[in-house]
């Protein structure tokens, strides 16, 4: 197998039914979740991974889809498409699966995998992160973790805009 294959196996459409995950979960390995856009990469988002895999044994990344960002982010979002997000992250050492979720939120999408851990950046309030209620009533946690400072997809989005007009 090379590495494409690797990271390809990494990148699921669906949690429903997910072998990988039954897997995981049978073996009683920890689940970490976070979801989110991740449009243009950046050392932001990798620091944010890296510290929400070192919560569990395995990190899974729910996706925001191309239409999902585009309702959440406006028309001219996202800069990158689902299938090169998807790529870029399941490339990283630490992730262990990407799941799409075409939703506005992934609610659904932590309902079918009920991760032990369920992680945001620290702009949001713990109790109002999007399935809070289910990963509580099981007795698993939700963290929130530091972000990186001026350092954002929007500020990325508009450096390159302001280099545009000069």
């Amino acid at each position: 197998m090379n590495y494409k294959n690797n990271i390809v196996a990494k990148i699921f459409s669906t949690a429903k039914d997910n072998a990988l995950i039954d897997t995981w979960k049978k073996s009683h390995q920890k689940l970490v979740f976070t979801n989110g856009c991740f449009d243009i990469l950046h050392r932001g988002h990798v620091d944010y991974l890296a510290q929400a895999a070192s919560l569990g044994d395995k990190l899974i990344i729910g996706l925001n889809t191309d239409s999902s960002v585009k309702r959440l982010k406006g028309e001219n979002r996202p800069i990158i498409n689902q299938e090169s997000r998807a790529i870029l992250l399941a490339s990283l050492c630490f992730v262990d699966a990407v799941i799409f979720f075409d939703e506005d939120t992934p609610y659904q999408l932590i309902k079918e995998i009920q991760p032990d851990v369920l992680i945001k950046g620290a702009d949001y309030q713990i109790e109002n992160i999007v399935g809070y209620d289910i990963v509580t009533a099981k007795g698993g946690e939700v963290k929130t973790i530091d972000l990186v400072p001026n350092c954002s997809t929007s500020a990325i989005i508009e450096k390159i805009k302001n280099m545009k007009d000069k």
